[in-house]
């Protein structure tokens, strides 16, 4: 697929090579970046199929960049007419840029962490529906309660091609698949929801099989049920235990763009000069880790070129580093880390986390749960608001439990963590051995651009957080 992004179109390589080395010509930096996607979304609802979408993209976006300013054009014309007129436009840049740098380019990487492959057209369009309608009845004939079930299926593939002065070139194909299904129960004119999902860098086969689907079906319906008994959260400050696994986009949110270059370099962080300094709990060690086989955040380059990498932020509580995009990393002259991510052709690179999650520690999850009197504790998680300057957040539970003199008892609905990410990092009394991924459902939204992201953590018990609820 390498030269696929020129295929059926008047752009060839060496014209656009020219031209691409014309406009960084007296440049920092730059790159154009050529894509070419194809995706694909199924919605089986109330029995049958609801919606069907396929989709392809290609285009171009052509960037200069001279100190801390930034040209950016893209157009969906792969001609040399339309770089043209993107380079005229992006080479204001360099107006009164008089001592170029001229990065280097990023070194090439042999890291395969996902096969070259179209998802879309494996298997095909009639067995997928099939497999829809066939959650769609699983669900229904397991509860009499089950009133409604959505089963979703999507794929999306992205060729891209990056170029840069001089001749280098760097090519990727991303597969990403996702699976997921949703559950309405209702009991006594009551009705509450349950959700489940899965996905990654991988063909459909590897999480399309009887055994997964009906786990995962199994578990939509499981978290439904909990929910359709849960009464009112209590709320006030209290003692808080987060489950492994999602509930790390709180992690994610709260502490993880905090940590990103962008926001450290222009002093907007609470993080913002304070590498070296402690400002977590000792045993709390946070990564990001761009480099895990199949796994949904995961890229074998960023849009840069880069090659991705296994970056140490937080290590036994002290700040180690920041998330780095080239233009951030050469003004405050440190490496880039490989985090330099785009949604799309359409939009200029910025410093994005991949999959983020704290490292296990030692504490078994049963001791914890029994260390919590009178407490929280948080299983799932929605949606969440995150002031990044002071890393303020508010975070709803999805499932969550009270939990009296150390035993899981009622599920509570209703609950909001609130609290800021830099004091929930001092706060964390015990880190559990159980720390896991999400099973690849993360989607991360900065700036207008979302890109996929994988979240983690092992079971927290957290001291003194704000829990908003609805109890009387």
């Amino acid at each position: 697929m390498s030269n696929f992004v020129f295929e059926d179109c008047e752009l060839d390589r060496a014209g656009a090579q020219k031209i691409l080395d014309e406009t960084l010509k007296g440049a920092d930096d730059g790159e154009l970046f050529l894509e070419r996607g194809a995706s694909e979304s199924l919605s089986f609802d109330d029995g049958r199929l609801k919606m069907a979408s396929f989709d392809t993209s290609r285009g171009f976006g052509l960037r200069c960049v001279a100190a801390e300013t930034t040209g950016f054009a893209q157009g969906t014309e792969l001609t040399e007419g339309a770089l043209r007129r993107a380079a005229s436009a992006v080479t204001l840049a360099k107006n009164g840029h008089t001592t170029p740098l001229t990065a280097p380019g990023p070194r090439r990487t042999n890291k395969q962490l996902y096969p070259e492959i179209d998802p879309i057209d494996d298997p095909a369009f009639a067995p997928k529906v099939e497999l829809l309608r066939q959650i769609d009845s699983y669900v229904r004939a397991k509860d009499s309660k089950v009133v409604q079930v959505n089963a979703t299926m999507a794929a999306s593939t992205r060729t891209i091609a990056i170029l840069r002065a001089g001749g280098a070139r760097y090519d990727d194909v991303r597969p990403l698949v996702r699976l997921s299904v949703s559950v309405t129960v209702e009991k006594d004119g009551r009705r509450e929801n349950g959700y489940a999902g899965t996905g990654g860098r991988a063909a459909y086969a590897d999480f399309i099989k009887v055994d997964n689907w009906k786990a995962l079906a199994d578990e939509a319906l499981r978290s439904a049920l909990v929910n359709l008994r849960a009464v009112p959260a209590p709320a006030g400050p209290m003692d808080v235990v987060l489950g492994p696994g999602w509930p790390g986009v709180l992690l994610h949110e709260a502490i993880g763009h905090g940590l990103e270059g962008d926001f450290n370099r222009k002093g907007t962080s609470a993080f913002s000069g304070r590498i070296g300094e402690r400002i977590a709990a000792p045993g709390v060690t946070v990564v990001d880790d761009g480099t895990l086989p199949g796994r949904r955040g995961s890229i074998i380059m960023d849009d840069e070129g880069t090659p991705s990498a296994r970056n140490v932020l937080i290590e036994d509580g002290i700040l180690k580093g920041y998330l780095q995009d080239r233009l951030n990393a050469r003004l405050t002259d440190v490496p880039a880390t490989g985090n330099g991510r785009r949604e799309s052709f359409a939009h200029a690179p910025m410093p994005r986390m991949t999959n983020t999650f704290m490292l296990s520690g030692g504490v078994p999850k049963g001791e914890i749960i029994a260390d919590l009197k009178d407490g929280i504790y948080a299983t799932n998680f929605g949606g969440g608001q995150v002031d990044i300057t002071s890393g303020k957040f508010v975070f709803q539970c999805t499932e969550a439990y009270r939990v009296r003199d150390g035993k899981i008892e009622e599920p509570v609905k209703g609950a909001t963590l609130i609290g800021d990410g830099p004091t929930v990092l001092t706060r964390i009394k015990h880190i559990g051995d159980d720390s896991a991924l999400d099973p690849g459902i993360g989607v991360c939204g900065k700036a207008g651009q979302t890109v996929p992201v994988g979240v983690g953590q092992p079971t927290l018990y957290i001291e003194n957080l704000t829990v908003g609820g609805s109890a009387g």
